[in-house]
């Protein structure tokens, strides 16, 4: 029985949004100064610059990758059809900014696939098991809804202890797929808070594609890793080996992992309060490998999703056929998916086919033709890829949020409700620009802004994959 997006939205409860490959030059010298300085160019970053270009105020993007993007990256070489290396959805299309701006731009957003279906063992579930399988998330995530109302806890330690051979691929779903991390290392005020996901849409030419396009107009200065932060009440200096930036603010973007990791130095020392959330948002592990599949030996239909009826963390899920061509992507995550990609790329497509055999049957090895794989744990600038909140560690979400006199943080990891999405980290950039602006004195009415992210309330839901 093939089971319905919506069947598995309306029962799960997270989303993972991961980390694209697009170079791009930036031919002039870096300024000596600027209004704000944004350091990082990835969707919060990009976000950023654009909202203070719209305030008629000078601002310099600082990158250490050769890209822009961050963990939205776009392979348009590799396969037949543009291959997500990072983010594949956005949400929310009728209120996401983003989605306006990708079709002014001339891109094609379009709905996520629909087609969903579960393995056991060598075959389909069957109707009562794929019923009973949505109703174990349904319980799963309703146990953790409730927990959420009496304190911050695991919410492993929270799931109802019958969901039987269905807890492996239930624990999947919420956790590893949904967040990047094993339910034992999630926060359940954290996952209950997650804003509505559930209308999810990608973008044909990739969203790294797209996030590379909208910050086309950014001046950015890529391959400018910023070794040192000087700042105050009043000003700042960025320090970079190109040179440095005076600017009257700046605005942090990078991830949790790499400012808890102190790769850029600040003088005076980021506070121990910001320290500790970051630690306490640290990145889940989320990771794709890549295979052209001719002649579709799986039998799957185009864009079809698959998981299997797993009892242990060594599972995956496939997305097959994507776009109507060849290419199939097994994503691996949390713990599992951690040990793995640090064994390396022969290591990941060893598994890809060995999981692929094991659902299917067949010679996947033969079969394959081109293979990529994505190892966002040991990007320098990433160190992993989505920011989830350790059990008691859902309110350092909005303690990053917290400005440090010119000093302001963003990205998906401040967003209380839109962490681990590409959306949630644009609106952290718009709404650190306007406070950033504000301090500086460009932006003195508070009902002055582009958009009010705060008057974007959305109804709590959930995406799967």
């Amino acid at each position: 029985m093939a089971i319905t997006r919506r069947d598995l939205l309306a029962a799960s409860a997270a989303a993972a949004v991961l980390p694209c490959r697009m170079p791009r030059a930036w031919g002039a010298s870096l300024p000596r100064e600027a209004d704000i300085v944004v350091v990082g160019a990835g969707a919060a970053g990009i976000a950023a610059a654009r909202r203070v270009q719209a305030a008629n105020r000078k601002v310099v993007v600082v990158e250490a990758d050769t890209r822009l993007g961050g963990r939205c990256a776009t392979d348009s070489a590799t396969f037949d059809v543009p291959f997500d290396r990072g983010a594949r959805w956005l949400h929310n299309p009728e209120t996401n900014p983003m989605v306006r701006l990708a079709r002014a731009a001339g891109l094609d957003i379009s709905a996520a696939p629909l087609g969903q279906r579960i393995r056991v063992g060598l075959r389909n579930a069957r109707p009562g098991e794929t019923e009973y399988f949505l109703a174990a998330l349904v319980r799963a995530n309703r146990a953790i809804d409730e927990a959420s109302r009496r304190g911050d806890v695991a919410c492993a330690s929270v799931l109802p202890k019958d969901l039987g051979d269905w807890a492996g691929a239930a624990e999947f779903v919420l956790g590893a797929n949904g967040t990047g991390k094993d339910l034992g290392d999630v926060s359940v005020v954290d996952k209950a808070r997650a804003q509505d996901r559930n209308a999810a849409v990608g973008c044909r030419q990739g969203v790294g594609t797209l996030v590379a396009k909208l910050g086309e107009q950014v001046p950015v200065s890529l391959s400018t890793p910023v070794n040192q932060i000087i700042w105050n009440n009043r000003e700042v200096v960025v320090e970079t080996p190109s040179g440095r930036i005076a600017a009257r603010a700046v605005i942090v973007t990078v991830s949790t992992n790499v400012l808890a990791a102190g790769n850029i130095k600040f003088t005076p020392e980021l506070p121990k309060r910001q320290l500790d959330a970051a630690n306490k948002l640290s990145l889940g592990s989320y990771d794709r490998i890549a295979l052209e599949l001719p002649g579709n030996p799986l039998g799957l239909a185009r864009d079809e999703v698959v998981i299997e009826q797993s009892n242990s963390t060594r599972t995956a899920l496939l997305s097959a056929n994507i776009a109507g061509s060849s290419l199939c992507v097994i994503d691996v995550a949390g713990s599992f998916g951690r040990d793995l990609t640090s064994q390396g790329d022969k290591a990941m497509v060893a598994f890809a086919q060995e999981w692929l055999k094991k659902l299917f049957g067949g010679d996947i090895a033969a079969t394959a033709k081109k293979s990529s794989v994505t190892r966002w744990n040991a990007s320098p600038f990433a160190l992993g890829a989505m920011s989830v909140a350790a059990p008691g560690g859902q309110g350092s979400r909005k303690i990053l949020t917290e400005p440090l006199g010119n000093l302001f943080l963003a990205g998906e990891a401040t967003h209380e409700t839109l962490w681990g999405t590409v959306d949630g980290a644009w609106e952290s950039g718009e709404r650190a620009a306007e406070a950033a602006l504000r301090k500086i004195g460009a932006l003195t009415d508070p009902n002055a802004t582009e958009r009010a992210p705060a008057q974007r309330r959305r109804t709590r839901g959930a995406s799967f994959n």
